[in-house]
């Protein structure tokens, strides 16, 4: 789950992180009126999408007077900010930042990740911030800079400032660097993120370490122990079939195909969108309709693919593991049926009670289309979407 800039300052806030004072607006007279009580010379106006790069996309703007502040903020809310992760459609602005200028004398960039390679957490920092990490890694992998931590411990106090004495903090900034990391480290795990970042993190003139910026991602299946997180969640930035993929059980993510795929068990996904794509087709979306799934779960899930109009096709991929086949099918049956099913259905059934799965299949009064394997179910929705894309 992501969150918006000013909710994952103030986890990092409630952690001990020092960021720079601010006041959320919601239209321009707001901004304005912000930047008054702020009392600063120089401000920021910024907006508040859960996309990055809002910088070059023209949704970040220094302000020196209200007038200023409410300009800015009237042009960042005219029209949707269109960022290189937003898609060429933008993301409609709803909320503003408005925060105090920083005397910023470095630019650095710090996250905590879970390395799935070693199986712990990593604390990354590279003296280059305000930029792309990616870039970085691209670019000079050999400056992002890793420390791996116990989860039960914590980043321990030499490891903190191990990474500061690499970055070059003078001993001012170490001693308020030190803390920081820890701190970071800590709300990474009290918090179950999946990632807790800082670009920029930023050393003032006067040798403090700020979080300039921060990006929060909550690990979804840990949110039951969150009841606080849970409550930051901001519904109109997300994409309105995932949410609603969310509130049913449902696994989705929208992609810009025109085949529905409905599979149960991510790998089983991933590998029937890649047969998909091996026979000239791509897929409209993933969607992990789980080992277990209802009759209720499947005609959602018809519902939710039936919503893109650019689908031409559907393939319904299920092994039959805990729910056996027979069920299956039956549910497929009354769910496309509820539906008014409107475009050509192949299904492919394997596991527990196949045989009698495909044979209510084909006894049904439902025009679809049946393929024992994965390979020849691929290939009849290809031709049966129009054939090979692009």
């Amino acid at each position: 789950m992501k969150i918006h800039e000013y909710q994952a300052k103030k986890v990092l806030a409630d952690f001990g992180i020092p960021v720079p004072r601010s006041v959320l607006a919601a239209n321009a007279d707001e901004a304005a009126k912000a930047y008054t009580e702020l009392g600063s010379s120089l401000a920021v106006v910024k907006a508040q999408i859960h996309a990055g790069g809002r910088g070059k996309g023209g949704g970040v703007k220094l302000v020196r007077s209200a007038e200023e502040a409410k300009e800015a903020a009237t042009a960042i809310m005219s029209k949707p900010l269109v960022t290189h992760q937003t898609g060429p459609e933008g993301q409609p602005v709803r909320k503003l930042l408005v925060e105090e200028g920083t005397d910023i004398d470095r630019e650095l960039y710090a996250a905590v990740v879970l390395d799935r390679a070693i199986g712990l957490p990593v604390l990354m920092a590279s003296a280059e911030g305000g930029v792309e990490i990616e870039e970085v890694a691209a670019r000079s992998p050999e400056k992002i800079l890793k420390e791996a931590f116990d989860p039960l411990r914590g980043l321990s106090g030499f490891q903190a400032r191990r990474l500061g004495f690499a970055l070059g903090f003078d001993k001012a900034a170490l001693k308020a660097a030190v803390p920081l990391f820890q701190n970071l480290c800590q709300a990474f795990l009290a918090k179950d993120c999946s990632i807790a970042e800082i670009n920029p993190l930023v050393v003032t003139k006067d040798s403090q370490v700020i979080a300039l910026d921060a990006k929060i991602n909550f690990d979804s299946n840990a949110l039951f122990r969150h009841p606080d997180v849970r409550e930051l969640r901001d519904r109109d930035e997300e994409d309105p079939r995932e949410a609603a993929a969310t509130e049913h059980g449902l696994s989705w993510v929208s992609l810009d195909g025109n085949i529905g795929c409905m599979v149960n068990g991510a790998g089983l996904a991933m590998a029937t969108m890649d047969s998909i794509q091996s026979h000239g087709g791509t897929p409209a979306n993933f969607l992990d309709v789980g080992g277990g799934a209802t009759v209720d779960q499947v005609r959602e899930a018809f519902k939710l693919i039936l919503k893109d109009p650019n689908v031409k096709a559907i393939l319904v991929n299920i092994f039959g593991g805990i729910a056996k086949c027979d069920v299956i099918a039956d549910g497929v049956l009354q769910a496309a049926r509820e539906v008014e099913l409107n475009v050509p259905l192949v299904v492919r059934l394997e596991g527990t009670n196949v045989e009698l799965g495909r044979k209510k299949l084909a006894e049904s009064d439902l025009n679809l289309v049946t393929a024992a394997i994965m390979d020849e179910a691929a290939e009849k929705v290809v031709q049966l979407a129009g054939g090979q894309q692009g």
